[in-house]
């Protein structure tokens, strides 16, 4: 089994890495002894996710498996993008609050989740992957599962939010469970 070091302290993306990678011994960062917070300061999601996967990489001498990913509304010009998990300044709630406040009078809900996976070795080999899931902002949450915005996230697969999905559903279709199977290819 391989082992790698998931750079994220986001307990739910940890879940999902886990259950996606069912081949794969994933250890948190803070098991592997790495307890920093990585400043992202690219400007794509790809930057930044080579950052992270590099820097917990460098720091633990693992292999090192960084995601990152958000949400793509069309109607606002791609936000809240990269700032997805920071939107309002506050928690998840307050981020789901202002993306409908900014949607209000808007008619075009389309939108996407997108993930960019970086996998870092020891050795400097880096290996990327994307993936995106495509549907609409709803106009109000509608389901109790996930994390961020899957209540909101109505997906054109699934016929439901990601709020409404089981884990195993929402993992099937998710920009990151299409991320993670693209970079299993590349190994």
């Amino acid at each position: 089994m391989k082992k790698v070091v998931a750079a994220t302290g986001n307990k739910h993306k940890l879940e999902e890495f886990r259950a996606i990678l069912s081949g794969w011994e994933v250890v948190s960062a803070a098991d592997a002894g790495f307890f920093d917070d990585v400043e992202e300061t690219g400007k794509t999601f790809a930057e930044n996710a080579v950052i992270k996967a590099r820097a917990v990489c460098r720091a633990t001498g693992f292999p090192a498996l960084a995601d990152d990913s958000g949400l793509c509304v069309e109607a606002l010009g791609g936000e809240p993008g990269i700032y997805s998990a920071r939107y309002s300044g506050g928690d998840d709630a307050q981020n789901r609050a202002l993306l409908l406040k900014n949607l209000q009078g808007k008619e075009n809900r389309s939108a996407y989740f997108a993930s960019a996976i970086a996998l870092a070795f020891p050795d400097g080999t880096l290996l990327e992957a994307e993936g995106k899931t495509h549907g609409e902002i709803l106009f109000s949450e509608c389901g109790n599962n996930g994390f961020g915005y899957d209540s909101l996230f109505y997906s054109v697969d699934l016929k439901k939010s990601f709020g409404e999905a089981t884990e195993e559903e929402k993992n099937s279709v998710s920009h990151r469970g299409r991320a993670l199977r693209a970079l299993e290819k590349l190994l």
